[in-house]
């Protein structure tokens, strides 16, 4: 680094601006397939009462029905509290976002002035938050704000034609500080089975959506799976410390420091890749990968060429470009006082925000591990009598059914439904979401139909419906020698149902 010029990160910044913009293009992808039967205007949770509600709803005259969740959405931003909610403009939006992003992952806009790559991660920052503020429980997950806070730092790397301002390179590790070490000060606070280093003997087993390699890490022996434990105590609550190892470099010259701060990311890219191989957690660990490579630090050849430059140019930065980083940096040093706080909390929170433009947030993961695996089976009939029928169940694109089925890989791409179907025997409740769900499998809805694997009656309408319980575990390497199972499953009961449509 030398001074306002992070001089030696021009590949970390390569590497930030393609693989954030290309995450978005992933998340768009998403939305664009997924978010019209989800939550569309035919959708399980329609968007546009959402916003009839919210417009209608009135601050201060008491609590709504609807709970303090759909209060606290009032306030975040979205285009379409400007323009109305029709699956058209959604469309249209996703297809914006998915070029824009395309030409980052591509570097045009980073050819020309750093105005241009700010403007398109603005406008990326901008749409897809318009997406998850409307999103409900389908887009409450941590790395939707982790995407949208990655996307609005991205704007402020500049392109081409000068450095990465320090500053801005800095807020990355920051942005890793809080993702990893919050993710470890959760899970030493959280169940004993992470203080017991017992938390990995279950998960990979009981995880929302196993990968094809998931049953054999859950059969490694359990001495591994303790090493397991330790190894991400130390990578999320020691390594993190190290990433602003360079920092020391501004005052004690040497290469020591920027190679204890390469070191420290390529910890958290190992660990992350382990985790990639392993689940299938969308695109969380992907950008984690791509927000480490924050912290190594690569000469460039173009950096270390720039020479007599205009006087226009503080310290190889433009001035303008100087004051809006260090603008950036200071409106961030305010607004990290509530995650910092958060971190060292006796109760800290997971995955929250603090402000509406969802910058400077808390992250954190699995704080517990679940123990057993229950799944929701969704089955149907075309039989008229619903004790003497014959059932088939219909089968989803990520979460376990078949027991002779290997999970597929999906991630970085984020399956909504079948995470939502993993939270289901989870909550004291079933979601009013999974109710219409079973209305719309009465209906045959063709696009609710078209998120699932398989049809098990090809478009027909079935008479019945219901929501059985099963237990399920990885079978062992006898079990599945003799039975070639990947799961062994136990019905726990009927969960709802049978239901059938009301018939005039």
């Amino acid at each position: 680094m030398d001074g306002f010029a992070a001089v030696d990160f021009g590949f970390a910044r390569e590497v930030l601006q393609r693989g954030i913009a290309a995450i978005y293009v992933v998340a768009f992808v998403s939305t664009l397939n997924q978010f019209r039967p989800l939550l569309g205007e035919h959708g399980l949770l329609p968007a546009p009462e959402l916003m009839a509600w919210a417009k209608a709803s009135v601050p201060g005259r008491g609590q709504d029905s609807r709970g303090p969740r759909r209060s606290a959405w009032r306030l975040r931003p979205t285009l379409f509290r400007w323009m109305r909610y029709t699956d058209r403009r959604l469309v249209a939006l996703c297809w914006a976002g998915i070029v824009v992003a395309a030409a980052v992952v591509c570097g045009i806009p980073q050819l020309f002035t750093p105005w241009a790559p700010m403007a398109c991660f603005l406008a990326l920052w901008l749409g897809y938050m318009s997406i998850v503020s409307i999103g409900q429980t389908f887009y409450g997950f941590g790395w939707e704000m982790l995407l949208l806070e990655a996307g609005f730092l991205a704007a402020f790397l500049g392109s081409a034609v000068e450095p990465p301002p320090t500053v801005v390179i800095v807020l990355f590790w920051w942005l890793v500080f809080r993702l990893e070490f919050g993710a470890g000060m959760i899970k030493i606070r959280g169940g004993r089975e992470w203080r017991d280093l017992t938390a990995l003997t279950y998960h990979h087993e009981t995880q929302p959506m196993p990968g094809p390699l998931s049953r054999q890490a859950h059969l490694l022996p359990r001495w591994f799976h303790k090493g397991e434990v330790v190894g991400n105590h130390f990578a999320q609550l020691i390594v993190p410390w190290f990433l602003f190892a360079p920092l020391v470099g501004l005052s004690l010259p040497g290469p020591v420091p920027a190679i204890v701060g390469a070191v420290a990311g390529a910890i958290v890219i190992a660990t992350q890749l382990w985790l990639v191989m392993t689940g299938n957690f969308a695109w969380l660990n992907w950008i984690t990968i791509v927000l480490a490579f924050s912290a190594i630090g690569l000469p460039s050849a173009r950096d270390a060429s720039l020479a007599h430059d205009p006087p226009w140019i503080v310290d190889r930065l433009p001035l303008p470009w100087l004051v809006v980083t260090c603008a950036v940096g200071v409106v961030y040093a305010v607004l990290s006082w509530w995650p910092l706080r958060n971190l060292f909390a006796h109760r800290q929170l997971m995955n929250a925000s603090f402000n509406r433009w969802q910058l400077a947030n808390a992250y954190g993961a699995f704080g517990t591990v679940t123990k057993q695996r229950i799944e929701i089976v969704v089955e149907g009939t075309t039989d008229e009598d619903p004790d003497a029928a014959t059932w088939r169940e219909y089968s989803f694109k990520g979460k376990p059914g078949d027991v002779r089925r290997v999970p597929r890989q999906f991630a970085p791409y984020h399956l909504r439904l079948d995470w939502l179907m993993w939270f289901l025997p989870l909550g004291r409740s079933l979601d009013d979401w999974f109710t219409v769900l079973l209305i719309r499998l009465l209906e045959a809805d063709a696009a609710i139909l078209r998120l699932l694997a398989d049809d098990p009656f090809r478009g027909e309408r079935p008479v019945w419906v219901r929501a059985v319980a099963y237990h399920y575990r990885f079978t062992t390497h006898a079990e599945f020698r003799t039975t070639r199972e990947r799961w062994h499953r136990e019905r726990r009961g009927d969960v709802l149902g049978p239901m059938a449509l009301r018939r005039s």
